[in-house]
C-alpha cells in the first residue's frame, strides 16, 4: 500500500509540472472532487499536495473558494524582477569579495553539471533535471556571500519567479539567446573576482524574460496574462 506522503508527492509532481509547462492556466481553479478522482486518493492528500504549490507561489488560496493558479501580472513581473535584480547583486558582490575556495570549488561543480545537462525533453519540454541544475548553479554563485538570511531571501524569489520564466519560454520567440554562454560568462566573472561587470551580465540575465514576458503582453493587450496563445517551441531562461 502507497503511504500517504508517497500519494502526495505524485499528486504534487504532476500538478507542478502542468502548472510549470502550461497545462493549467492563470486563474483556472483547481476543484478538490475533481482532483480526488483523477488521481485516487483523499481529500487530504489533494490538499497538502495544493497547499505546498501554494506556499511556492504557483497557486492562491481563498477562503471559501478553494484554490486557484495564480494571476501573472506585468506589474507583478516588473515589481519582482526590480526586487531580483536588487537582491542577487548584492549578493554576488558579497560572494565575489567573501568566497573562499570552497565557494570556487562550488560554482564550478554546479557549472559543470549544468553544462552538461540537457535543457529540453524529447517532446521539447523543459527538463526538470536541467531546472535542477540551472537554480543550483545561481544558488552557488550566491552562497558565498556568507548571509544565509540574504540567500533564503534570493532563493525565494527566484521560486517565485519560475512560473513566469515558464510562460516565457512558451510565449515568447527568443531562439537566438545562447544561455550557455550567459551562464559561462557569469561563473567566469564571478571567479575573477569581478564584481562589476558579473553584476552586469546577472542583470541581463535576470531582465531577459520579464522584459520580453510584458512586450508580449501588452503587444497582445494582456496585461493581466491570462489568456495567452502558447506557441509550439520554448526556450528557457
Amino acid at each position: 500500500m502507497t503511504a500517504p506522503a508517497t500519494r502526495t508527492e505524485q499528486v504534487y509532481e504532476v500538478l507542478r509540472s502542468e502548472l510549470l509547462n502550461g497545462v493549467l492556466h492563470p486563474s483556472q481553479k483547481l476543484k478538490m472532487v475533481e482532483l480526488t478522482e483523477r488521481f485516487g486518493v483523499s481529500q487530504s492528500v489533494v490538499r497538502e499536495a495544493l497547499t505546498r504549490l501554494t506556499e511556492q507561489g504557483l497557486l492562491v488560496a481563498t477562503p471559501q473558494r478553494g484554490f486557484r493558479v495564480r494571476d501573472l501580472s506585468v506589474e507583478d513581473i516588473a515589481e519582482l524582477t526590480e526586487t531580483r535584480v536588487q537582491v542577487e547583486s548584492l549578493a554576488l558582490r558579497l560572494a565575489v569579495q567573501r568566497g573562499d575556495l570552497q565557494w570556487e570549488t562550488g560554482v564550478l561543480a554546479a557549472h559543470h553539471r549544468l553544462e552538461r545537462t540537457p535543457v529540453t525533453r524529447a517532446d521539447e519540454t523543459v527538463s526538470e533535471d536541467w531546472s535542477v541544475q540551472h537554480r543550483d548553479f545561481h544558488q552557488a554563485l550566491l552562497a558565498g556571500c556568507g548571509n544565509r538570511r540574504l540567500e533564503a531571501v534570493a532563493t525565494s524569489l527566484r521560486d517565485s519567479a519560475e512560473l513566469y520564466r515558464r510562460w516565457y519560454w512558451v510565449l515568447t520567440d527568443d531562439h537566438q539567446r545562447d544561455l550557455a554562454a550567459e551562464h559561462r560568462q557569469l561563473k567566469d566573472l564571478a571567479l575573477a573576482r569581478d564584481a562589476d561587470q558579473a553584476i552586469q551580465v546577472l542583470t541581463g540575465h535576470i531582465d531577459r524574460a520579464p522584459s520580453l514576458l510584458i512586450a508580449y503582453a501588452r503587444e497582445h493587450g494582456l496585461d493581466d496574462l491570462n489568456r495567452p496563445a502558447p506557441r509550439d517551441q520554448a526556450q528557457p531562461l
